[in-house]
């Protein structure tokens, strides 16, 4: 995958398929500690502990049809690339979060990408979910929230 973009619209697809009716992205972009975070936050229905310890691991899926998954395997080593860390927190009934960090001035940092088309494909295509989207650069906070402007 060629920007952060399209890593969130994997995992929030990963999280309508796992049964969440909510899907939180938040990207924070801290100059000052020369760090960019991503956390994707979903209410589905979480991951037993052997699927977390797999989940990121190259192949590994639970997909309908699918033999092969690759999605969090590619956020993980892109994260690693760029000097930045991966963690998946999940448990049966809790949902899931992925919490990728990179170094922000890294050369091999993904660019962030079309968030907004990210957005828009997510939310016209998934009626029943709702979703929310902060950005944080600094001390400025942008929030995209369906609730908020009258979808789910």
């Amino acid at each position: 995958m060629r920007d952060l973009s399209l890593h969130m619209l994997d995992i929030a697809e990963n999280s309508i398929r796992a049964g969440a009716t909510r899907v939180e992205i938040r990207l924070a972009e801290d100059l000052a500690s020369d760090l960019l975070t991503l956390e994707i936050r979903d209410d589905g229905a979480g991951m037993d502990p052997a699927t977390r310890r797999n989940a990121a691991r190259p192949f590994f899926t639970r997909k309908p049809g699918r033999r092969i998954g690759l999605g969090l395997a590619l956020l993980e080593q892109a994260a690693r690339e760029a000097e930045g860390t991966f963690d998946i927190a999940s448990a049966p009934g809790e949902g899931t979060r992925v919490t990728a960090t990179f170094r922000f001035s890294h050369p091999d940092r993904k660019p962030i990408g079309d968030v907004a088309a990210t957005l828009e494909a997510l939310v016209a295509g998934n009626p029943g979910v709702g979703f929310r989207y902060e950005r944080r650069t600094g001390m400025d906070l942008d929030v995209f929230d369906t609730r908020e402007v009258g979808c789910r």
